[in-house]
């Protein structure tokens, strides 16, 4: 953690290893790639520590979403040519469903945190061509079964409730808002929910009756079987829905940051929603947003019927804080610079990624209870709002007080003949290893 925490890059295990205990990284592999140590259980950790924590009691939200990163070669667990969001297209990379955890009324500044994380195992993993190489990353027992994303995302919110995780909603992007499926699984858990959902997905302005219509006595053909809309409700985009008439939009202000006011277009109405995975139609809030950029969002929610549009408006732009996360994970602690190909070592580098962040949270509060603002500087500035402690702000303290080593010109030295040496063995040792496979029998 010192490591990710102090330096700006080459945070993998070799990088960190040689850069804080001039080492040359097998004790880190072994460590993180080997060591039995759990971390699910540093997870369960954060999740207590995040109960334990008063400020949080209130307004927290549950953000699920995906990571992925590229990768050089199919060699590590879960790679696969798959769709990348962080590049818009399908690349060899690795992804991961990732539980994020946000409060952004919580005073003096928004804090966030990652409380749960589970690599994406793609189904081809799950195939005779992939038997060797899922041995070689040991990949346990317990993910023999192939899981979705959105089931890898139900299981880690499930995880949350039964340790009684405070949490107000869970807010998801588009990939699991889209299935009715999951969101009605949530509705029946008694989980609030606001669920992005692309432009083009359907729903009813009334409530459409569902059954499987009877074959009329003239009627040539097999007898239906599917179920379908039986009174001619109409379907329309949710897209359509922005657009009619009897639509009506409100500027509404969400927070004020350093950046300035978040201020967009917001309306909702309940609509009712159907399709193949539901035996009824349920009646749902379709919530939407026209941002200051002209972008467009939608999303289903099973808020109840008396919620307020600011309600509805603030749970919409939640989900901003999962960005964060995974940007603060990646950018200020080397998550994406991971280069392991075991599953214990993703998973061992995920949790102490998940710890560095919530050190920051914790500081974060600390810093806000130890050192007071001084109000009259809003006016002084200018400002609306002081500017936050940002994950920068404390690393660079860390620093201050846990300096990165510097080698004296002999130590530096020693230290390169040291890796030559070992290289050098590495690859006699590959030499020896080919030159026996040659062998005749």
């Amino acid at each position: 953690m010192r490591g990710q925490m102090t330096m700006d890059r080459g945070r993998n295990f070799a990088g960190i290893a040689s850069r804080i205990e001039g080492a040359d990284g097998q004790a880190m592999q072994h460590f993180m790639s080997n060591s039995p140590w759990s971390g699910a259980g540093v997870f369960e950790q954060i999740r207590e520590e995040v109960r334990a924590t008063p400020e949080l009691q209130h307004g927290s939200l549950l953000i699920l979403d995906e990571s992925a990163d590229e990768k050089a070669g199919g060699q590590s667990v879960g790679s696969l040519r798959q769709y990348n969001g962080r590049m818009g297209k399908v690349d060899q990379c690795q992804v991961a469903v990732v539980l994020g955890y946000a409060n952004w009324k919580v005073q003096p500044w928004p804090l966030w945190a990652l409380v749960d994380a589970e690599i994406f195992l793609p189904e081809e993993w799950f195939g005779e061509a992939y038997a060797e190489l899922w041995q070689k990353v040991e990949i346990p027992a317990e993910r023999k079964i192939f899981e979705t994303k959105l089931e890898l995302g139900l299981k880690m919110i499930r995880r949350a409730k039964v340790e009684h995780l405070p949490f107000e909603a869970v807010l998801c992007d588009g990939l699991y808002g889209r299935s009715s499926k999951f969101r009605a699984k949530l509705d029946a858990e008694g989980v609030l929910y606001m669920a992005d959902v692309p432009s083009n997905l359907r729903m009813y302005l009334e409530k459409p009756i569902i059954g499987v219509p009877e074959r009329k006595p003239s009627q040539k053909g097999p007898k239906p079987q599917q179920p379908q809309v039986l009174n001619g409700v109409r379907s329309y985009s949710v897209q359509q829905a922005g657009q009619l008439s009897d639509t009506h939009w409100q500027c509404l202000r969400i927070r004020t940051n350093e950046r300035g006011v978040l201020e967009d277009q917001f309306t909702a109405r309940l609509v009712w929603t159907w399709d193949k995975e539901q035996s009824e139609a349920r009646q749902e809030w379709l919530v939407m947003r026209i941002e200051r950029n002209g972008n467009h969002t939608y999303a289903f929610s099973n808020a109840p019927q008396d919620a307020s549009l600011q309600f509805l408006a603030e749970l919409l732009c939640g989900r901003y804080f999962v960005e964060r996360v995974i940007q603060d994970s990646k950018d200020e602690q080397g998550w994406d610079e991971f280069q392991a190909q075991k599953y214990l070592a993703w998973e061992h580098h995920t949790a102490l990624t998940a710890c560095a962040l919530w050190f920051i949270a914790t500081t974060k509060l600390s810093w806000a209870e130890e050192c007071q603002r001084d109000p009259g500087l809003v006016w002084q500035l200018e400002v609306e709002v002081l500017p936050a402690l940002s994950t920068a702000n404390v690393r660079d303290m860390l620093r201050s007080v846990m300096p990165l080593p510097q080698l004296s010109p002999e130590e530096a030295q020693a230290q390169v003949v040291k890796h030559l040496v070992n290289r050098s063995r590495s690859t006699a040792s590959r030499l020896r290893h080919r030159r026996k496979v040659k062998l005749p029998t």
